[in-house]
């Protein structure tokens, strides 16, 4: 199996397979290095810069084996690339960041050791994905896995400029009306299908209530659907809103900037608004969002309030966990 991994061409897989796109990606990363390699970074710096953020799209290869891949050779139980294989991501992921911070600093001398040891671990990841991981995954995986993950990697894309050939070249359906059982870890019965997952009611309502933010969803019609309840909510709401509609639900001062921003909405000529106040001792974010669908028609409003001030006080950066 590692044998047709060395060379893409003649890897016999069609065009676009996720594995095929993986080596593609690989060459195009050992191209850019080999560029790098062979240019005079100081003399040719706008040239490197090129080359370099072409690196950087490496991102995307990790975030599909990352979220594409592994997830699924999971439910074979080999677990040992979510483990192993991601914090060499992210070793790859700190020394690029170093690179840039030498970038910023022009330490050329830092840059160019800081470079060969990127190159290394990248080198080392490559021969471990194509001698190891892909061999195993496609003894693992079936066909069906390969198209399903197409789709999901098509969302987080590729290091090249036009994406690959679809695989497998089918109609396209959106993600609401796709009713295909996949292999899942839990049953689906008694679930609400989401664009993306499944959710038991009383999970669906605990999220909601547990998030930061208070919602409000007001339909095309300007009624109110839906609030989500919370102990720490910003505004206060109550069961008496729902069905109610929604220029009811403000005080008078207001009422005219709400409809002035669903009468915008409608019209197609806002997407959004925004506010910040002092309330309560709090700094307070309110955001309005016009919601459509596909086409593009008017479905209604979601009003988002959160309280920010621990957010805007925040300087600097915390990396690890602190509870203290």
């Amino acid at each position: 199996m590692s044998e047709f991994l060395n060379n893409s061409d003649d890897s016999g897989l069609p065009a676009g397979h996720p594995v095929r796109v993986y080596i593609e990606e690989n060459q195009l990363i050992r191209d850019t290095i080999s560029n790098i390699h062979n240019i005079n970074i100081k003399d040719n710096f706008g040239q490197f810069m090129m080359f370099f953020e072409q690196l950087c799209l490496i991102e995307k290869h990790y975030a599909r084996k990352e979220n594409q891949l592994f997830p699924y050779l999971e439910t074979y139980g080999w677990t040992s690339p979510s483990q192993n294989m991601w914090a060499a991501h992210d070793q790859v992921r700190d020394k690029i960041k170093m690179i840039w911070g030498n970038i910023k600093e022009e330490d050329f001398v830092s840059l160019t050791q800081n470079l060969q040891q990127l190159f290394s671990s990248v080198d080392h990841l490559i021969q471990v994905e194509e001698h190891r991981l892909l061999p195993n995954a496609m003894t693992m995986l079936t066909e069906e896995d390969w198209k399903d993950m197409r789709t999901g990697d098509e969302e987080i894309g590729w290091m090249f400029e036009q994406d690959p050939t679809p695989y497998p070249p089918v109609e396209y359906i959106h993600p609401g009306e796709d009713k295909k059982r996949r292999k899942l870890p839990f049953s689906l019965d008694g679930r609400i299908k989401l664009n993306e997952g499944y959710l038991l009611e009383d999970q669906l309502n605990l999220m909601l209530q547990f998030m930061p933010v208070d919602l409000t969803y007001v339909d095309e019609n300007d009624i109110v659907l839906f609030y989500n309840r919370g102990d720490n909510r910003v505004f206060p709401r109550s069961k008496g809103i729902i069905g109610r509609e929604v220029k009811f639900c403000h005080p008078p001062k207001s009422v005219d900037q709400v409809l002035m921003i669903l009468r915008e909405f409608k019209a197609g000529r806002r997407d959004e608004a925004e506010f910040w106040i002092e309330f309560k001792d709090k700094f307070v974010h309110i955001q309005y969002f016009a919601i459509r669908d596909d086409d593009g028609t008017y479905r209604g409003v979601i009003e988002m309030s959160q309280d920010v001030t621990h957010i805007r006080n925040l300087k600097g950066q915390q990396r690890l966990l602190d509870w203290e």
